[in-house]
């Protein structure tokens, strides 16, 4: 049945004749209808359309035809992060974030490497990990000439030129990366929401968490036949491993330096890029020994000898020298975590 509203193509077809010696042409008619199909297919196109993107974000004008990711966008600005693991402090804004967290939890880790011992429980991290096994690098910086085998990494390394940072309002400290600052952030805060199962240790990163657990006895099945090291992972055995055998599998891809673990490597490699910020122009304060290379980051510091607090909070008499710092504030009356 046609749509209330629309002439049918078989109508069409049908009033294409008359009944009379000077009817229309079957030719005629051939056009006619393919001309009603068209037409039809134009108002269901703009039927379509109508609907399509008709959420609209009101803070930044991001728009989606689907009401589920409209709310899971609307809860970037928000803050909100209603889903929360039940085994450490992390939220998220969204479940399947929280689906893969909980991975972290597990010792399941079904997607291993054909090349050597490593073994992940995301495919993306094996797939990020096997391109160090080869030394295809595609993805390259045009500003430094930096090469990179994954096109994330070249994205992250990008911000040491586009001069985009995060910045901590109490010392001063900035990074690139987001995740790095809410870790630095609660070296004031004392937050420590990685504990230890076996004892009241707690710490605030979960890297500093998986150190000490190798401290507990009984925990250390792996063991090097050639000196006695014992490790709680096999992944840590190889690497030790490597200290007997010469083995350097991490290598830089700005010079000829090699390395037995990957920790160790990235070390090196931050000193490529202080190199690299150290040929850019330094803001120094007047006042201090403070310096930053953003003069954003300086004038957000000069306000600290000036005492001027621009940015007040609108629940409490709570004031503060940058945005940024009144955002974690805000935090605190809406009862959320800075977790990532």
């Amino acid at each position: 049945m046609a749509a209330i509203g629309h002439r049918s193509p078989t109508r069409v077809h049908q009033n294409c004749y008359d009944g009379s010696p000077t009817g229309v042409s079957h030719v005629d008619c051939d056009s006619k209808r393919r001309e009603a199909e068209d037409q039809m297919a134009a108002q269901k196109v703009n039927m379509k359309n109508a609907g399509e993107k008709r959420y609209m974000c009101g803070e930044c004008g991001y728009r989606t035809d689907r009401k589920t990711d409209f709310s899971r966008h609307t809860k970037i600005h928000t803050g909100e992060k209603s889903y929360r693991c039940d085994e450490c402090e992390f939220r998220t804004s969204c479940k399947p974030y929280l689906s893969k967290h909980m991975k972290t939890h597990s010792d399941e880790k079904p997607h291993k490497c054909d090349q050597c011992d490593f073994s992940s429980a995301w495919k993306a991290n094996l797939d990020n990990h096997k391109t160090r096994h080869t030394a295809e690098k595609p993805y390259m910086c045009g500003v430094c000439g930096y090469r990179t085998a994954v096109m994330y990494r070249l994205s992250r390394h990008m911000k040491a030129h586009t001069g985009e940072a995060y910045k901590c309002d109490e010392c001063g400290y900035s990074t690139v990366y987001k995740s790095n600052l809410i870790a630095h952030i609660r070296t004031h805060t004392g937050e420590k929401p990685y504990r230890c199962d076996q004892c009241d240790y707690s710490a605030a990163q979960k890297a500093t968490l998986d150190q000490h657990l190798l401290q507990h006895p009984g925990k250390k099945p792996y063991i090097c036949e050639r000196c006695g090291y014992a490790a709680a992972k096999k992944c840590r055995l190889s690497e030790h491993m490597r200290k007997h055998t010469g083995g350097k599998p991490y290598k830089c891809d700005q010079c000829d330096y090699a390395a037995t673990q990957k920790s160790t490597l990235d070390c090196h490699k931050a000193r490529h890029l202080d190199q690299h910020l150290a040929k850019r122009t330094v803001y120094k304060c007047d006042q201090c020994g403070y310096s930053t290379i953003y003069k954003s980051h300086l004038s957000a510091h000069m306000r600290t000898h000036t005492g001027q607090k621009p940015y007040k909070c609108d629940q409490c008499d709570y004031s503060t020298v940058t945005k940024q710092r009144l955002k974690s504030h805000l935090r605190k009356h809406s009862g959320l975590d800075l977790s990532p």
